[in-house]
């Protein structure tokens, strides 16, 4: 049986591993394919062309193939588009690959939420301050949303009421989204997470969400922050430990 290849799919690196002392595993995102974990043969010798191109946050065209669940990449090739992501921007970039890593089964397609991934990239690389903290939060609403772990943002999680535009409500693991004390910093009112509610709509719009999110991504933080900790099995995802170790130097 001949051996299925893949060409020119779209993707980017999320992680990289020793395989031997030429070799490396890569796990990444491609748009057709979902998360894949690829052998790279002989990328860590000096003379290999593909050792500057397998970066993480960079936009990548790969063959690959194979019928072992590790696939064998075969060419890859740099789209081009923004240059790496420093400091706190490039933490974030890293704190968007853990999701993914943490949170996608493999070989299960998202091509909208790849396609948003690429485009918070590249707000990433290029913006700072508020547009980044909303272009996060935007994404972790997709992802959830994309994996079924989000509820519906217009209605109370256990009753199924919907949700009165002056009240406070709180989105909180396992309890979904319910009612909560007006002196609830971190709630959102009625109105707010209806919002948020329409900009997830079937065709996802990311200049949409973004808008959603712009006046509410502050108190948005702590409960998607718990929300995804909840989901990923752990108390503090590996990047957000990194930048509290590294703002506390």
């Amino acid at each position: 049986m001949a051996t299925k290849r893949i060409s020119d799919e779209p993707a980017f690196v999320l992680h990289r591993y020793d395989w031997s002392e030429t070799s490396l595993i890569l796990e990444v995102f491609t748009r057709h394919h979902g998360r894949m974990a690829l052998v790279a043969k002989g990328v860590k010798r000096p003379s290999s062309s593909f050792r500057p191109i397998l970066l993480p946050l960079q936009p990548l065209h790969l063959a690959f193939g194979g019928d072992a669940e590790i696939k064998t990449l075969k060419a890859a090739e740099w789209q081009g588009g923004h240059v790496m992501p420093t400091g706190d921007a490039l933490m974030s970039g890293y704190y968007l690959n853990e999701l993914l890593m943490l949170l996608l089964a493999r070989e299960d397609p998202h091509p909208v939420l790849f396609d948003v991934y690429a485009a918070v990239v590249q707000i990433i690389a290029s913006e700072h301050g508020d547009v980044l903290e909303t272009a996060l939060r935007a994404f972790e609403l997709l992802l959830l949303r994309e994996i079924g772990l989000l509820p519906l943002l217009d209605a109370q999680t256990m009753t199924l009421l919907a949700l009165h535009p002056e009240a406070r409500y709180s989105l909180v693991p396992e309890g979904g989204l319910r009612q909560t004390n007006a002196s609830d910093r971190s709630s959102l009112s009625g109105a707010q997470w209806t919002t948020l509610q329409q900009a997830l709509g079937e065709q996802v719009s990311l200049t949409t969400l973004l808008r959603a999110c712009a006046e509410v991504a502050s108190a948005l933080k702590p409960q998607l922050r718990t929300l995804l900790n909840y989901h990923c099995g752990v108390p503090t995802l590996r990047t957000r430990q990194m930048m509290i170790d590294l703002q506390s130097l």
